[in-house]
């Protein structure tokens, strides 16, 4: 088309513009919704009560009130955490909801065991991986490797996975610290705790006494007890809790082979929380799992404070818990 033919734009009368009432038309946002101010010396629920009612907070009412509805009608709370859960201090919160029986079961990616140890063993963990893979000494940690590939070739020889292995060796072992161990509190009180990990991915790995078969064997048996459990999670919730890749890529086979071999898992609630949404757990945890009649809830925050708040207003719900 020639420049001389092109067609002007409109000229814009805002006097021929339409109105609604404010007053009639529908909002999203009403003063119900509002949060109302702190009050010093309220309690938790008093704090509770008082946040909005709106996006990011009413999600987190909705997480909670779904895990409280499934725990008193008896359906599985699985929580699915990766190791930065454990790096950034909130391993006795979830020992807690473990003792309090708000805790079916544990799913990890492998750094979560070695996190998980090196704490019980010396109440310290997570190197500057920056200057120590510079000089060499990035993941060489000897007491590590050599106590987590023992435990974990124990268990292979056991015929137990490599969650049950580990948080054995915690719990029977010389470790100051033992009782912040999220392994060994799921040991001790029977709930399954499952490790999942890919090969070349954990310091441990790199070490001699790293058994590749053991590894292997031990996981696998891992992925079985885990789908026994997403078999079970009609009615329930499930919660990935900082895990990126890992965990939601082995939920969602969980969930594939569940529902292959038989098992009805449709209508459950799955919660995705994590400093940003990334695209795994959106579409393998939030989105994809909960099509056939459940619900997808992503939490965005970051852990340190988020599940603490998740923790305390499940504890709210559900009262003091069967303290373990």
């Amino acid at each position: 088309m020639s420049p001389a033919r092109r067609r002007s734009p409109p000229r814009i009368d805002r006097s021929r513009l339409r109105t609604v009432s404010a007053r009639t038309r529908p909002s999203k946002v009403h003063r119900r919704d509002e949060g109302t101010p702190h009050q010093r010396g309220a309690s938790f629920a008093e704090f509770w009560q008082r946040l909005p009612r709106l996006l990011g907070a009413s999600d987190l009412r909705a997480a909670v009130a779904a895990a409280a509805q499934a725990h008193r009608r008896g359906r599985p709370l699985l929580w699915g955490l990766g190791a930065h859960v454990i790096k950034v201090g909130l391993a006795p919160i979830v020992v807690d909801l473990i003792e309090r029986g708000l805790v079916s079961g544990v799913a990890m990616n492998g750094a979560g065991c070695v996190h998980d140890l090196e704490l019980a063993m010396m109440g310290a963990t997570s190197e500057d991986v920056g200057p120590a893979l510079d000089d060499g000494s990035f993941g060489m940690a000897r007491e590590t490797a050599e106590r987590l590939n023992r435990a974990i070739a124990d268990g292979a020889a056991a015929g137990i996975g490599m969650g049950a292995a580990v948080g054995r060796a915690i719990l029977r072992g010389r470790y100051p610290h033992k009782r912040r161990s999220i392994l060994a509190a799921a040991t001790r009180l029977g709930v399954p705790v499952t490790v999942h990990a890919a090969i070349g991915t954990d310091i441990h790995h790199m070490h001699p006494s790293a058994d590749g078969a053991a590894l292997g064997a031990t996981s696998h048996r891992d992925f079985e007890t885990l789908t026994g459990l997403v078999a079970t999670l009609e009615g329930g919730v499930y919660f990935n809790v900082g895990s990126a890749v890992i965990l939601p890529e082995v939920f969602l086979k969980a969930l594939a082979l569940a529902r292959n071999l038989g098992y009805r898992v449709r209508r459950f609630t799955t919660v995705d929380l994590d400093f940003i949404r990334h695209y795994r757990p959106r579409a393998n945890v939030v989105e994809r799992p909960t099509r056939l009649g459940g619900r997808g809830i992503s939490l965005v925050g970051q852990h340190e404070i988020l599940v603490p708040l998740l923790a305390a207003g499940l504890v709210e719900q559900v009262g003091s818990g069967s303290r373990r």
